[in-house]
C-alpha cells in the first residue's frame, strides 16, 4: 500500500485526538471504530469483501502496513467468513495505543508527558502536521456542505466517525445539530463503510451476540441491500451522538429478522 497515503484508521484516530486535551474522544467506541475502519481499509486494498453480514478474505497477500497485516492474518486463520459483529466485538487490547504510537513514530503525532494529581504518570498527544488533521476535517465538512457524494474513503470516514460517536466533538452544540444529521446520512454512500459502521453500533448495543438471517441480497451485490435497507429508519434519527443514538439503528436492522 505504500505511505504516501493514510490509512483510514489513522484519519479516524486524528479526527477524534481533542487539540485542547490531547486525548481522544469516545476513547471506548473508537476502539471498535478502528478495528473495524482495518477491516474497511483492507476491503478497499482488495483483502478482504463483504459476505452478506460476514467478512471474507479473498487475497491473503499483506499490504505492507504491519498493523493492517497483522489483522489480515488473523481474518485468513478464521478459515471461513467472519460475521462483522464478532470480528469488531472480539478483544482488541491496545489497538487505540498501537496506533498512536504508530502515528507518533511517523511524526504526525508527539507525546507529551505528564502526571495526574502529581502522581499518576499520564501521556497526551498533540498532532504535529495539523495541516493533516485540516485536511481530514475539511473533507467530511465537503461532503456535508454540499451534499455531493463523496469518495468511498470519506463516505466510510464519515460512516465510522458517527458509529463511534464523534459528531459532537466534530460539530458540538445546537448549531452543529444538522451537520451531526448530515453526517449519519453519508452512511448510505459506501457499503462496506455501512456494513462496519452498523456492525460498530451493533456491538455498542449489545447486538453482537444475537445472530441473525442473512439480508436478502440481490445478484451479486453481497451486503450492500442489506446495508442500504436499513438506512431510512437511520436517518429518521433525531440525534445520532453516543451510544444512545444508536437505538434508531438496532431498531432499523431488527427488521431483517432474527437469524
Amino acid at each position: 500500500m505504500g505511505r504516501s497515503r493514510r490509512t483510514i484508521p489513522e484519519e479516524l484516530l486524528l479526527l477524534a485526538l481533542d487539540p485542547a486535551t490531547g486525548t481522544t474522544a469516545q476513547p471506548q467506541s473508537l476502539d471498535l471504530g478502528l478495528a473495524g475502519a482495518q477491516l474497511v481499509e483492507l476491503a478497499l486494498a482488495g483483502r478482504i469483501a463483504p459476505d452478506g453480514d460476514r467478512i471474507a478474505v479473498v487475497m491473503p497477500r499483506p499490504t505492507g502496513d504491519p498493523t493492517l497485516d497483522s489483522a489480515l492474518e488473523l481474518l485468513r486463520r478464521r478459515g471461513s467468513p467472519v460475521r462483522a459483529v464478532h470480528w469488531i466485538g472480539g478483544p482488541r487490547l491496545g489497538l487505540r495505543q498501537t496506533y498512536l504510537t504508530h502515528l507518533e513514530r511517523c511524526g504526525m503525532v508527539h507525546a507529551v508527558a505528564g502526571q495526574m494529581c502529581g502522581v499518576l504518570p499520564t501521556t497526551r498527544y498533540q498532532a504535529t502536521e495539523t495541516a493533516i488533521s485540516r485536511e481530514i476535517r475539511a473533507r467530511l465538512d465537503s461532503a456535508i456542505r454540499t451534499g455531493v457524494p463523496p469518495d468511498p474513503r470519506t463516505a466510510a470516514l464519515a460512516a465510522l466517525a458517527h458509529a463511534v460517536g464523534l459528531g459532537k466533538h466534530l460539530y458540538p452544540g445546537n448549531e452543529g445539530r444538522s451537520s451531526r444529521s448530515r453526517l449519519r446520512d453519508l452512511i448510505r454512500h459506501d457499503p462496506m463503510g455501512g456494513l462496519v459502521a452498523h456492525a460498530v453500533m451493533d456491538v455498542q448495543n449489545g447486538v453482537a451476540a444475537q445472530p441473525r438471517r442473512a439480508p436478502a441480497t440481490n445478484g451479486a451485490g453481497g451486503g450492500a441491500p442489506g446495508v442500504s435497507g436499513r438506512q431510512p429508519a437511520a436517518r429518521a434519527t433525531a440525534e445520532p451522538a453516543g451510544v444512545g443514538l444508536q437505538t434508531a439503528h438496532r431498531g432499523a436492522m431488527a427488521r431483517v429478522g432474527a437469524r
